[in-house]
């Protein structure tokens, strides 16, 4: 109620009028000043807890404020750097498109099979010859279906790929009544496309893998699993199927895939590429899926030699990916697929708000370059207004230098042709870093990408780097690993020496949190804040913090 609010709201007045009027000597006046001080941060902290916008209703979860001081600390951030998905997406993925036999599907067509109009009906594929299909999948290309119906080989090895190559664990709590459990949500939403297409994933043991193609249950030997992290970018799974071929089936990022292809049917990598940058340029996530032929006899002698290097506790890790990138080379391009992952509500104006507090915005993600930048544009980070966005792509560590003075070079000439009369000094002190970039007429935004920023994250080359991405309004760096974002956190704190906050929901994004002294943890379980204590220490909760902080005062001022 608003008798409530401001009562609420006065509190930390009341409690500090009563403790200032509380006699005592020097000692018990500087203890009581103390405690006041800390009852009125955690009456602040409150704000937090009992703020309306930020409570989550769908699971009844508010803010949670893990620390007094949080609120007080907030007005002071310079720098937010975010991961992308679940964070200013919603990460509820959705199949969208895919691209088999260079063909692409997925856009909305009308009766006719035309691409239709913005606006005009249309209706979405029917499953109903499928009884396992999941009722809440919705396509709305009919030639899809219809290319699975016809037999076509490309479409059905494609599905057959999206069943077998996961880690998915199926539940049937009914007859006919399928239920996934997947460790990411890409891997859920490919695994539901292929089912309602007719490639049902049944169930999976630790020697095989059921699946249930066109109706016709079919028992695949599960003989490896090669698993994906965040270096490889990618899994495979090797299987024999039950006329004894054995076949390897992979599927990640596309700039890893796309290198490791037979040289062959260069038509084929073609059009899918342009499908690829096509479906980015939508804001699409990408997959790259191939497969390759196993000799019965180099497969024996792989998994051999894959058993010793397990086996050995010395360079274990560094033997396993070797045998890994071995195998998973000269594989045959079968096609793509592209993910739906919507913008939450609010995050246009939310960073337009930030952007008005000279809050600069980082955002650290492995997403393909394309959809990272579209995601930009669409929650109003990049803008059609800004002088120019620069894009940093170089494969060596002269390019990334050479594309980042001349970025900087642009920055300056603009800032001399309305007049500011800046002059660029060729060298800049470690510890002057604000240097006349931080001044530069026009807004400007930088995307770099993974194996760019690596050269630019080298210690000769760090310096040039930050003054270049400190000079612009926001900052996306794409297809970088988890170490990389920790990376880039470090080096804005050892040279601006500014508030910073990191935000994040999943486990790669915990390097980049731990690497600041404040973090958020977005969850579909409501947002929760802390703080870091020093030397790398977590701060107890608030009440027994208060307590230890206002025992350490007094013992302070005991021993004066």
């Amino acid at each position: 109620s608003r008798a409530s609010d401001e009562m609420g709201y006065s509190l930390p007045k009341r409690v500090s009028q009563y403790v200032f009027l509380v006699p005592g000597d020097s000692a018990q006046s500087a203890t009581f000043l103390f405690s006041s001080v800390e009852i009125i941060r955690l009456g602040n902290s409150f704000y937090i807890d009992w703020d309306r916008k930020m409570y989550y209703p769908l699971n009844d979860t508010p803010a949670q404020a893990r620390t007094t001081t949080l609120n007080e600390e907030l007005g002071q951030i310079k720098y937010i750097f975010s991961d992308k998905t679940g964070t200013l997406t919603q990460n509820i993925m959705v199949f969208s498109k895919c691209s088999v036999n260079k063909r692409s599907y997925g856009d909305v067509l009308d009766v006719l099979g035309y691409k239709a109009e913005l606006g005009e009906k249309t209706e979405p594929v029917d499953f109903s010859f499928n009884p396992l299909a999941d009722p809440n999948f919705t396509f709305w290309d009919t030639g899809l279906l219809e290319a699975v119906k016809l037999g076509d080989p490309h479409v059905h090895e494609f599905f057959r790929l999206l069943s077998l190559c996961h880690t998915v664990m199926s539940e049937e709590k009914n007859p006919g009544e399928l239920y996934y459990k997947a460790q990411s949500p890409d891997e859920g939403a490919l695994v539901t496309a292929a089912r309602n297409f007719g490639f049902v994933f049944r169930s999976r043991t630790p020697k095989t893998i059921t699946v249930q193609e066109l109706g016709q249950p079919v028992t695949y030997q599960l003989l490896a699993i090669l698993d994906f992290n965040n270096v490889r970018k990618r899994m495979s799974v090797i299987v024999r199927n039950h006329e004894g071929q054995i076949r390897l089936y992979c599927k990640g990022a596309d700039t890893i895939l796309l290198e490791r292809l037979h040289p062959g049917n260069q038509e084929l990598y073609n059009v899918t590429t342009d499908h690829l940058n096509e479906y980015a340029g939508e804001g699409l996530r990408t997959l790259v899926l191939a497969y390759r032929d196993l000799e019965e006899s180099y497969y024996t002698s792989w998994a051999e030699r894959l058993q010793r290097a397990r086996t050995i506790s010395e360079g274990r890790e560094d033997r396993v990916a070797r045998l890994y990138e071995e195998v998973e080379n000269d594989m045959v391009l079968l096609g793509a697929t592209a993910i739906e992952d919507k913008l939450q509500q609010g995050v246009p104006e939310t960073i337009a708000l930030l952007t008005l507090a000279n809050i600069k915005i980082w955002v650290l993600t492995g997403d393909k370059q394309e959809t990272a930048v579209n995601i930009g544009y669409s929650c109003k980070m990049l803008t059609d207004e800004m002088t120019e966005v620069f894009i940093i792509t170089g494969h060596t560590v002269l390019e990334v230098r050479q594309e980042l003075r001349k970025a900087r070079e642009k920055m300056m000439d603009s800032s001399r042709s309305v007049g500011n009369g800046f002059t660029y000094p060729e060298k800049v002190a470690a510890s002057n870093l604000t240097s006349v970039l931080e001044a530069v007429a026009g807004e400007y935004a930088l995307v770099i990408n993974g194996h760019s920023l690596a050269h630019a994250l080298e210690a000769d080359m760090e310096l040039e780097f930050l003054e270049t991405a400190c000079a612009c309004k926001a900052v996306i760096c794409c297809r970088v690993t988890p170490l990389q974002k920790a990376q880039v956190v470090e080096l804005v704190k050892k040279y601006k020496k500014a508030v910073t906050l990191a935000i994040g929901d999943g486990a790669n994004d915990v390097s980049m949190i731990k690497s600041e002294w404040r973090g958020w943890r977005s969850a579909k379980g409501g947002p929760h804040f802390w703080v870091r204590g020093s030397k790398n220490r977590p701060r107890p909760p608030i009440k027994m913090w208060l307590c230890w902080e206002i025992n350490r005062e007094m013992s302070e001022i005991n021993s004066i």
